[in-house]
């Protein structure tokens, strides 16, 4: 199940960086993974500073 990022997200981009496979990128009003290129790792989870990304 993919990691989904909630509207708690402030747009740093921090989980952008951290991804592995490129599948994260800005969305409208904040930052969204791309389901199919998700491959559940957690790196995303960690790095964000608000905690907005969680377990889809």
């Amino acid at each position: 199940m993919a990691y989904v990022i909630g509207d708690a997200c402030i747009q740093c981009g921090a989980c952008a960086g951290q991804c592995p496979v490129g599948a994260i990128s800005e969305g409208d009003g904040k930052f969204e993974i791309d389901p199919d290129k998700c491959i559940d790792c957690g790196s995303c989870a960690g790095q964000c500073p608000v905690g907005a990304i969680s377990e889809g």
